[in-house]
């Protein structure tokens, strides 16, 4: 091991935190109730991220790793163009829409009347769950939930099968439990919180074959952080003309979580059924289109983004192997590893720590999800991890 990692006794004299600014935060505690108990024995689904922020307080956070943000972005191009748009944004963004379709058109092979924009891709969640909501959704659990906690409350059936021993979507159980009943299937892919991948050429497989009998939405917030997003993306298949229904955000690598991107690719008819549920273009402002524009071709800081949290990532990995923490291999920008309390109170002492991560419990196991950060963020996290473990 790298004898920069072996420093434990370091890290708890607090050495780490000479010359460290503090970042400013949002997150104090982590003591919130859980949301809602879907299978008390199996898995437990705690708050939002938006819910946490909106149900704490400020508190001097050094590092937030608890919303898989991108650290490092927006790109400085998305900046200067989001400067340059200043200016306009008295006027309506009515032209900007069509010219972000006709990029992602061109770099997807797709035609213009298969994609569908909208400010992040929270409103094209909420609109499957409204689209779908006449039959049983099928999808895994642990997951992410926006999709399905809505369409339970609209009164839809979702039926949540259990990952893998790989903590993957387990396809061939998901197919086999389709029934008459069954209108949606929805994947995570990588998945939120496991961060697992799912191999492309078996999912691609099960898409060609399921999708013959029900709509597969596959949630791809994630796959521009994993190694080779062109093979693992099903987004092929769409242009293949399957009912396959991708949805994408720039709300990860492309840094821009707070400005509010993203966009959905289906089949024409699809997209006309989403397009009645949500505001589409018209919910974006103009500096967003600015950003998304700049961002979308500005392919060095994406590759400079990935690297970045990349090297932070491997920082973690030792980190947890220092301290005697396992981990999930990680396909994405966190990672989740058991801890040895619960983890809720493993969460809160972090954050007393001025380290925010997430809390989860699946498969009768207390779980810490921790997002990538910088490596100043992520020695401020191993300082913490070293104080409480």
């Amino acid at each position: 091991m790298p004898a920069s990692f072996n420093r434990r006794q370091l890290l708890r004299n607090g050495a780490l935190l000479s010359g460290m600014a503090l970042l400013p935060g949002v997150l104090t505690s982590l003591k919130a109730a859980p949301r809602r108990q879907i299978e008390p024995a199996s898995f437990v689904n705690f708050l939002t991220d938006e819910e946490l922020a909106r149900e704490t307080t400020p508190p001097e956070i050094k590092a937030r790793l608890s919303a898989n943000e991108n650290p490092f972005g927006p790109s400085p191009k998305a900046k200067q163009a989001i400067i340059e748009a200043i200016g306009n944004t008295y006027r309506y963004a009515f032209f900007e829409g069509r010219k972000m379709i006709e990029l992602i058109a061109k770099a997807e092979a797709l035609q213009p009347n298969q994609i569908l924009l909208s400010a992040g891709s929270s409103a094209l969640l909420q609109a499957g769950a409204m689209v779908y909501n006449s039959g049983t959704i099928l999808s895994a659990q642990p997951t992410y939930e926006d999709l399905l906690s809505k369409a339970e409350s609209m009164g839809t059936k979702v039926i949540r099968l259990p990952l893998t021993s790989a903590y993957k979507y387990d396809l061939d159980a998901i197919e086999k439990a389709i029934d008459a009943t069954t209108s949606l299937i929805y994947i995570c892919n990588p998945n939120n919180p496991t961060a697992t991948l799912l191999d492309p050429v078996k999912l691609k497989s099960f898409c060609e074959k399921v999708s013959k009998k029900v709509p597969v939405f596959i949630d791809e917030a994630y796959i521009d952080l994993v190694e080779d997003p062109a093979v693992s993306s099903m987004m092929p298949l769409v242009k293949e003309g399957h009912n396959v229904i991708i949805v994408r955000t720039f709300s990860k690598l492309y840094g821009m979580a707070g400005m509010r991107f993203g966009y959905m690719v289906a089949q024409p008819e699809t997209i006309k059924k989403f397009s009645a549920l949500t505001p589409g273009s018209n919910s974006i402002a103009s500096t967003t289109w600015a950003a998304a524009i700049s961002s979308y071709e500005d392919k060095d800081f994406l590759r400079d983004a990935y690297t970045k949290i990349k090297e932070s990532k491997e920082y973690l990995y030792n980190v947890l192997k220092e301290e005697g923490y396992t981990y999930i291999p990680s396909s994405a920008n966190f990672v989740i590893f058991p801890v040895k309390e619960d983890s809720r109170s493993f969460a809160t002492k972090m954050s007393n720590n001025g380290v925010s991560v997430r809390s989860w419990q699946f498969n009768n196991q207390q779980w810490c999800r921790v997002s990538i950060g910088t490596l100043e963020e992520m020695k401020a996290f191993a300082l913490s991890l070293a104080k409480i473990s």
